[in-house]
């Protein structure tokens, strides 16, 4: 017959001894394991955590982002003319146009500038131009006579509302408001920026005036705090696209200042570019001392 064999007693505490410890290792170690456990890089696993917690939520910026000119290259009008027309080599004096891009320091979301106004040496003069009045009276032959493209009333709806939109300014007469408000034109011509409207002086008394005014006119407005708009040809002199710039700049500080006195736009950069050159900052003069001449400005 076998006899049990009989664990001694300091055996039998040792080993209940050991299995708590390994226990409570176990409990600790699991409980602290970014503390002991580490990553390929040597950052401690614990450093998830913070990766995982929500970040804060950044202020949302109220103005738009306009960056330091203390140490931005900045050339005068001469200058940049002469490396633009470099980019323009072998094209057409009157197919590129000089842009100007005028960045403003302003708010986002609050009142924008918008206008129109007639440069002192027109950029472009091939504007079609849509008069909308009855067809058979004085003032649509006024409006044919000072350049109109487009002149009528039933005619002109059921063009745009074919899609055949052949003008590049729409007009309204006073007389034709109401009809032209029933034929619903507003959701085809104002996503284009064409719906006639008395905010922005479009529907007028004497058509003759306006369209004389909108040939050779030009329009601009803000978008994203920037003012362009196209101020003239290659083939201009320094001084006519001075000249053009004066105006442009002058009639934009005119709107900033009708603009309420809580809202606060400053002129920020001026830059010109061309349809093919790329942007050049100017700093305000006309020429340099390292400057070509005028007239070697004006050969094309």
């Amino acid at each position: 017959m076998n006899t049990p064999k009989v664990i001694p007693r300091v055996a039998l505490q040792q080993s209940r001894t050991a299995i708590q410890l390994s226990l409570h290792l176990n409990a600790l170690r699991n409980a602290n394991r970014s503390t002991f456990v580490r990553s390929a890089s040597g950052k401690s696993l614990g450093d998830n955590r913070v990766r995982d917690q929500p970040k804060k939520k950044r202020k949302a910026r109220i103005e738009f982002k306009q960056y330091s000119l203390k140490d931005a290259e900045q050339y005068s009008l001469c200058d940049a003319m002469r490396y633009i027309k470099a980019f323009e080599v072998g094209r057409p004096p009157t197919s590129p146009k000089y842009d100007l891009a005028v960045k403003l320091r302003t708010i986002k979301n609050g009142p924008t500038v918008r206008n129109r106004l007639r440069l002192p040496h027109a950029v472009d003069t091939s504007i079609r131009i849509c008069v909308i009045c009855p067809p058979d009276s004085k003032h649509a032959e006024a409006a044919k006579k000072a350049g109109a493209s487009v002149v009528g009333e039933d005619t002109v709806f059921d063009a745009v509302k074919a899609g055949r939109i052949e003008f590049d300014r729409c007009i309204c007469h006073q007389d034709s408001i109401t009809k032209m408000n029933k034929a619903g034109l507003g959701r085809i011509l104002g996503p284009r920026g064409l719906m006639p409207s008395a905010k922005f002086g479009t529907i007028v008394k004497d058509v003759a005036v306006s369209v004389k005014g909108l040939i050779g006119g030009s329009e601009y407005r803000e978008r994203n705090g920037v003012l362009r708009m196209a101020v003239g040809q290659l083939g201009f002199t320094p001084e006519e696209l001075q000249a053009n710039i004066k105006t442009f700049m002058g009639e934009i500080k005119k709107d900033i200042a009708l603009l309420s006195d809580k809202v606060n736009k400053e002129i920020h950069e001026v830059v010109l570019s061309s349809t093919n050159a790329p942007g050049f900052s100017l700093n305000g003069d006309f020429r340099s001392p390292t400057s070509p001449s005028s007239r070697d400005l004006s050969v094309t």
